[in-house]
């Protein structure tokens, strides 16, 4: 017998940190992003009214916009009993993300399949939370029978059956207490973001580089596709720092068009990229073919799917072999269900998992998504790494742990998505203590026009 109770509300808040006034997180198309985050609390009647929590990610303008559209879905899981959804997630996933009038504004795609996953992902910490363990041990401790029941399959079977992603997950059963013993003691390797955001100034730029690689780290990313002379002597900066040995990504963020994503990364092979992140547009499959196929003499792979709008375009990418990287993100597809249909499709097609991460809460949501990854489906950390941004940690009630370079395994129940409620206070918008702060020094474009219009 599965979860008893229901859900008796749900509320989100328009949460945003101001991370654009010291450039956190600027690349090729994004300048100015303030990190931000619908945040959402799943309330209940079971256990003397346990709650969980989840999010969607933005970058600022716009939150409001999931906050509505959030506010559309919550009527549809209102009133549901908790039984009902757990045993069948699949079922009411379809039904979520279905609904008759809601996905002519997706369909699974888009606002409302941001707003799905922040709902979706605070129901699965809930049920990690009913279950006393982390995600990651919860679905690791599934039979696979029970896995195979919370994913919609829907537009995926000419990539992936229900018979194979059985198949899979049994075999990711065996050795698993091993590789659990291995996650334990030395976690699940990152890489850092954190330290060639495009907007950082040349002198900051080699400082962090020079800070991270005392700190053990050996994979770093670098911001690229605002202009070739700026790439190439950041790049340049690195590799003099980190040295030749260890392993370096560009991401352009979708800035190019594909014959120039080839020829601008040509022109940067020399700094021996591992790979270039979203040269194109995320939509573009048969652009992202010709890429990979244009960039594969030189090593380089094409890694992407941060803005991969779901499941079934990360079934095209696959089997087009337009990817070599698979980059899952939390808050874009629709929560569990659809994430685990891409990692078994992405074992099928034996394409490493490597999540996007950073922002607002995707370093604690994707480290379980990666832990479960190697513990039940891909069985290897070969070319596998999850993606790590050190900023905004300190709002979550349980925070990652970084240890040499790798995310420890969280060992509290849920999926890492509270957030401590004096963060809330300071940073809902546009009330928040720190929000009024900036309104009324006019520090903050957004903070002082929201003022200006009497919001």
């Amino acid at each position: 017998m599965g979860p008893q109770g229901r859900v008796t509300g749900i509320t989100v808040r328009d949460v945003r940190f101001p991370t654009s006034l010291e450039q956190h997180g600027s690349d090729a198309m994004h300048r100015d992003p303030d990190y931000s985050a619908a945040y959402v609390e799943v309330r209940t009647d079971a256990c003397g009214g346990l709650s969980g929590f989840g999010l969607t990610f933005t970058l600022g303008r716009g939150n409001e916009i999931v906050v509505c559209a959030v506010r559309a879905v919550s009527d549809l899981v209102v009133g549901e009993q908790l039984e009902r959804i757990f045993e069948d997630f699949g079922s009411f996933y379809h039904r979520l993300a279905n609904d008759g009038q809601l996905r002519w504004v997706g369909p699974e795609k888009g606002v409302i399949h941001l707003a799905v996953a922040a709902v979706l992902n605070a129901l699965w910490d809930l049920w990690a939370r009913l279950e006393g363990k982390p995600l990651w041990k919860l679905l690791s401790d599934m039979e696979p029978e029970q896995l195979v029941s919370c994913i919609d399959f829907s537009y995926i079977t000419d990539a992936l059956t229900r018979a194979e992603a059985l198949e899979i997950l049994r075999k990711g059963r065996v050795g698993r207490e091993a590789r659990e013993s291995q996650l334990m003691e030395s976690g699940f390797p990152a890489y850092t973001t954190s330290c060639a955001w495009l907007g950082y100034p040349d002198a900051e730029l080699r400082q962090r580089c020079t800070e991270a690689l005392q700190d053990g780290w050996t994979r770093f990313k670098v911001k690229v596709g605002s202009s070739l002379e700026d790439d190439e002597r950041r790049c340049h900066i690195i590799r003099d720092v980190i040295g030749p040995d260890r392993t370096l990504m560009l991401d352009a963020n979708q800035r190019w068009d594909v014959l120039e994503a080839v020829e601008w990364t040509q022109k940067l092979a020399r700094f021996r990229p591992l790979w270039i992140e979203e040269p194109t547009s995320p939509d573009d499959v048969l652009g992202h073919k010709y890429i990979s196929q244009a960039l594969s003499a030189l090593g380089i792979g094409v890694a992407t799917g941060e803005q991969c709008q779901n499941r079934v375009v990360f079934k095209q990418l696959l089997q087009a072999k337009a990817l070599q990287f698979c980059q899952v993100d939390t808050c874009r597809l629709g929560g569990i269900p659809e994430i685990l249909a891409v990692l078994l499709m992405a074992c099928k097609f034996q394409v490493p998992v490597c999540p996007h991460a950073g922002g607002v809460g995707l370093c604690e949501l994707a480290q379980h998504i990666s832990m479960f990854d190697f513990l039940s489906v891909s069985t290897s950390l070969e070319n596998r790494v999850c993606e790590y941004v050190d900023h905004l940690h300190e709002h979550f009630v349980f925070p990652v742990r970084i240890h040499k370079a790798a995310y420890m395994p969280p060992m509290e129940p849920g999926y890492s998505t509270e957030m401590r409620e004096d963060s809330l206070q300071d940073f809902e918008f546009p009330g928040g203590r720190v929000w009024r702060e900036l309104a009324s020094s006019g520090k903050h474009s957004v903070a002082a026009a929201v003022t200006e219009g009497g919001s």
